[in-house]
């Protein structure tokens, strides 16, 4: 079993940042890769961003150059950095961890981007 828990949401104003956190533990061994995923209200959910173990990240076009996911060498914590905010980023945001067996989720951080 895998548990993920997101921090760092928040309200902040266009134009600002905030800094996401995945705290993974349990049997993190199985996941070869964190992504971040994010819902707004009546769209489906999808990917943010994703970094693998060694390191490779892939970004969707509208946070490339905005957003910067990073982890520490153990993956117990997957950040996501977020600069630059738009009010389309509204969402809440998942940390997601695939394993051979299946796809675990956290409970997901409430970021809102508004003046």
């Amino acid at each position: 079993q895998v548990q993920l828990v997101e921090s760092g949401g928040g309200l902040v104003q266009p134009g600002g940042s905030l800094r996401l956190s995945c705290a993974a533990s349990g049997q993190i061994f199985m996941l070869n890769s964190v992504g971040w995923y994010r819902q707004a209200p009546g769209k489906e959910r999808e990917l943010v961003a994703s970094i693998t173990r060694g390191g490779r990240t892939n970004y969707a076009d509208s946070t490339k150059g905005r957003f910067a996911i990073s982890r520490n060498v153990p993956m117990t914590t997957v950040y996501l950095q977020m600069n630059n905010l738009k009010p389309e980023d509204t969402a809440v945001y998942y940390c997601n961890g695939p394993s051979p067996s299946r796809t675990y989720w956290g409970q997901g951080t409430q970021v809102t981007v508004s003046s």
